[in-house]
């Protein structure tokens, strides 16, 4: 039985500002591969939130300023942030390693994962059918990650342990989201990120040069735009519902990866992707049957 509390959610809206952030957290993948050869992980992260300030700031400010800021549940932001962390830098570390396109579908496990972790964490219901599933995806992504085969590369765990920790911190949002503001979500979760990061600066540190600097830049600001509108989907629609959206970053991660580095997934993860999409899709098929029946 669905919570009768998530028939108002404004579904439409939910899934439009998924798809403008996983746009904006495509185009930070990309920076973060075309800087990471050159600059210390720990750098990327730093920069990652610290440019992200701005916007995120602008948001407080455009909302209500410090009063939108009071924090409910205190432990939540410490756990979302620690997720976020989690989630960026190894990600981050995968992307130096695997095409750009082949991590972001390696990625697509999220979903999945939000799917299945919402019965425990968020007391969603879950059918049988759904939870068929989520299984046949996982099975796609064994196809595209193919342990135990001579092409699997351990790189590839780096991505899967990502796609955990994001998909904690998309049930965490979602949670969040029943007691605190959006500004509050994202400038609590930014700020401790940021500190943890600078403290890791001394073990490393490069100074950015030329371009890189302006890449640096841009990949703040969009990765902190990404995240409003990713904040927003998940105050507005079902973690079920709006996960599934994730799937739009393989076009920008296929077009971007070929247009930037000539790079393309290989036939096995195409594979893969299109079971992992085809569970994703089944799952976004039954969850709106259900909300219209309870409507």
């Amino acid at each position: 039985m669905v919570d009768a509390a998530l028939t108002s959610d404004r579904i439409g809206l939910g899934i439009a500002s998924m798809i403008v952030g996983i746009a904006g957290m495509s185009i930070m993948d990309a920076c973060a591969k075309w800087l990471g050869s050159g600059y210390p992980l720990a750098e990327l992260v730093f920069f990652r939130n610290f440019f992200a300030l701005a916007p995120i700031l602008w948001i407080v400010w455009r909302a209500g300023g410090r009063r939108t800021l009071r924090p409910v549940w205190h432990l939540g932001h410490v756990l979302r942030a620690a997720g976020g962390l989690t989630a960026i830098f190894c990600f981050f570390a995968g992307l130096r390693l695997l095409p750009l396109a082949d991590a972001v579908s390696i990625a697509f496990a999220a979903p999945l994962m939000v799917t299945a972790l919402s019965v425990p964490i968020l007391g969603e219901h879950v059918g049988p059918r759904r939870w068929a599933a989520v299984i046949v995806g996982f099975l796609g992504v064994l196809v595209m990650t193919r342990p135990g085969a001579e092409a699997f590369r351990l790189e590839a765990l780096l991505i899967l342990a990502a796609a955990l920790a994001y998909a904690l911190v998309m049930l965490l949002t979602r949670r969040l989201a029943r007691s605190d503001t959006t500004p509050a979500i994202m400038f609590y979760s930014t700020m401790i990120s940021l500190v943890v990061s600078a403290l890791l600066l001394p073990f490393g540190w490069r100074t950015p040069e030329g371009w890189d600097l302006a890449i640096f830049i841009l990949m703040g600001s969009v990765g902190g735009g990404g995240m409003f509108f990713m904040i927003q989907a998940y105050r507005h629609a079902p973690a079920a519902v709006v996960a599934p959206f994730d799937y739009t970053a393989l076009v920008w991660g296929t077009l971007i990866g070929w247009l930037v580095w000539r790079e393309l997934p290989e036939p096995t993860v195409w594979l893969g992707v299109v079971v992992v999409i085809s569970s994703g899709l089944y799952i976004l098929h039954r969850e709106t049957r259900l909300h219209r029946a309870a409507r």
